[in-house]
């Protein structure tokens, strides 16, 4: 008579002697790439970015992020905003100390800082410092990605009226703007992030009444439009 225990173990035999069956074959995948999740988007800066005078919507990180939706198969989160009106670079860097930042890394990180530093009478060798230290937060943030990080070159606020009104020169505004912004160019170039120049179109038609706010030295909705527009052009030459 055979055993129950020996007919276990025969059928346990045949089995492990059998084939296995293919399993479907299954990758890790960024669910991002395949558009399944929204791109998210942090936007660093100061009076230029929170929109001082403008409404929420034409915002330019607003613009942009409604720009990327229209024209691309990527879909975009509303942007995180860390920007206050008056920041310099160090202030930006304490504001973010101050801020939760859970959904680390972002896919995009914009950088638009300085003109508070210039205004202030700051030196071209103070903000390399604290410019180079706040671009390797930036790109930190981007998951360690300097091609997700985009700096704006800060605006010459010297063209519109309150400027003027102000009694500050026009001329040694500018030339103090060009040597931070080429300043903040080389370090960029130093570590592989996009810079996007402006400033020369802003000295075209920043001072004109439609292109500035009440304070008649903020930008209005339509200057932050033509910059979202270069910047959704660069972002589409990219991977997202």
């Amino acid at each position: 008579m055979i055993k129950p225990t020996f007919i276990l173990l025969l059928f346990t035999a045949l089995l492990a002697c059998e084939k296995p069956k293919s399993e479907p074959m299954t990758t890790m995948t960024d669910p991002k790439v395949n558009n399944q999740d929204p791109l998210n988007y942090l936007a660093l800066g100061d009076s230029y970015t929170i929109g001082e005078g403008v409404s929420d919507t034409e915002r330019y990180p607003v613009q942009l992020v409604s720009l990327l939706n229209q024209q691309s198969d990527s879909k975009w989160d509303s942007p995180k905003i860390i920007a206050q009106t008056g920041w310099t670079v160090k202030e930006l860097d304490e504001g973010i100390n101050n801020t939760s930042l859970e959904d680390q890394p972002y896919d995009l990180v914009t950088l638009l800082i300085g003109v508070n530093d210039q205004y202030r009478g700051g030196s071209v060798e103070e903000l390399k410092v604290n410019f180079e230290q706040m671009l390797l937060r930036a790109i930190g943030f981007a998951g360690n990605l300097p091609n997700h990080v985009i700096v704006i070159s800060i605006p010459d606020w010297g063209v519109t009226p309150f400027a003027v009104s102000n009694g500050r020169d026009p001329e040694q505004i500018a030339s103090e703007i060009n040597a931070f912004n080429s300043a903040q160019k080389v370090i960029c170039e130093k570590y592989g992030v996009d810079y996007v120049d402006i400033t020369e179109d802003y000295r075209i038609n920043g001072n004109e009444a439609e292109m500035l706010v009440s304070d008649n030295l903020h930008p209005s909705g339509l200057i932050y439009k033509s910059w979202a527009e270069k910047l959704a052009d660069l972002i589409k030459s990219k991977a997202y």
